[in-house]
């Protein structure tokens, strides 16, 4: 309450002062005065605002370790510490998730940020053991299976769908998983694992959207394949394909742009960013936390126009890239080089 105090004396003394001087002088004693509350005032805001703007500071001492600066506000060395502590636990038990998982991995990064987002600051829990398994069980499921002894053995799945992980967590939590959490989970994600709060963009300019003649012979190219089944991994009209194997295929095949076989996230790193307002037909649309990818981007397809795309669902087929689930799950629009 001293805070306010001293500001009301403040305006008074300033508002008597006639003199230049004296106003300055009055207004540096204030500077010198409140400077030290200022300061921690932001500082205290930037550490509990892992529902708002992550502090860079805080996420890479949690995540990274480094050292505590005995000057930082005890509360902010609370947060920092406890976080510590969970997710070195949470490590531990990914890790020995992984051992048991036959088909994939679970991404320790991505289990952390959604702990980091869900619960650091003031709703940061004290867990015990079984409560962090109960945790990271929420990106996998288990099944039973028999080795050529015919001896049972239980192997863990990882989660491919994102609401079907938040929604477990939900369930076992009692807590709400919000579009805004949802935000910063990937900004808290992208900041512990590349250092950068938005990974989106790669510097270039977006160039000319393609002309008629070049969109013709890409969607001539992308509609022979509507109704193929989604394959993990495809990337030929023999073997299926997945997103990003179709989106490579289809570029490549019509002649538009030579675009080598490669990941979601390894399309959308070579491709400029364009505005979702200003997509035209031929570029592309990338969305994140589909699935448990590890990356930022983790499905591409290509849109037409009108708000739809085409891209490589369950089947190959037509999208709106506004309906509930693919504008929650929206990153960002992408121009591959003319």
């Amino acid at each position: 309450m001293a805070a306010p105090v001293v500001v009301r004396v403040v305006k008074v003394s300033l508002a008597a002062a006639s003199d230049e001087r004296v106003r300055t002088a009055i207004a540096a004693v204030v500077v010198g005065i409140l400077m030290p509350f200022f300061l921690a005032v932001i500082l205290i805001l930037c550490a509990l605002s892992a529902t708002a703007e992550h502090n860079h500071a805080a996420v890479d001492l949690t995540f990274h370790g480094g050292y505590l600066s005995a000057s930082l506000p005890a509360e902010y060395r609370t947060y920092i510490e406890t976080m510590q502590e969970s997710l070195a636990e949470l490590d531990e038990i990914v890790a020995e998730i992984n051992g048991m998982a036959e088909d994939g991995s679970v991404d320790a990064y991505s289990v952390k940020s959604v702990f980091y987002s869900l619960f650091f600051g003031e709703e940061q829990p004290r867990m015990d053991t079984e409560a962090y398994q109960r945790f990271a069980d929420c990106f996998v499921t288990y099944e039973e299976r028999k080795d050529e002894d015919g001896e049972t053995y239980t192997v863990a799945i990882p989660l491919a769908d994102y609401e079907v992980i938040y929604g477990n967590i939900g369930e076992a939590f009692h807590l709400e998983v919000t579009q805004e959490d949802r935000t910063n989970i990937w900004r808290v994600y992208a900041l512990a694992r590349y250092g950068t709060e938005d990974p989106i963009g790669n510097g270039m300019e977006p160039g000319e959207a393609m002309g008629d003649g070049s969109f013709a012979a890409l969607l001539a190219e992308a509609t022979r394949y509507i109704g193929y089944a989604y394959v993990w991994g495809g990337s030929s009209p023999d073997t299926g394909f997945d997103c990003s194997g179709y989106v490579c295929w289809v570029y490549t095949q019509s002649g538009v742009y030579d675009l080598e076989r490669t990941s979601a996230q390894g399309i959308f790193d070579q491709c400029a960013v364009v505005e979702k307002e200003e997509l035209q037909p031929g570029d592309l649309v990338f969305f994140t936390g589909t699935y448990a990818s590890g990356t930022p981007v983790s499905h591409v397809g290509i849109y037409v126009g009108g708000s739809q795309m085409l891209h490589c669902g369950d089947p190959i087929g037509y999208a709106s890239i506004d309906s509930a689930y693919w504008s929650s799950h929206y990153y960002a629009g992408g121009r591959l080089p003319n």
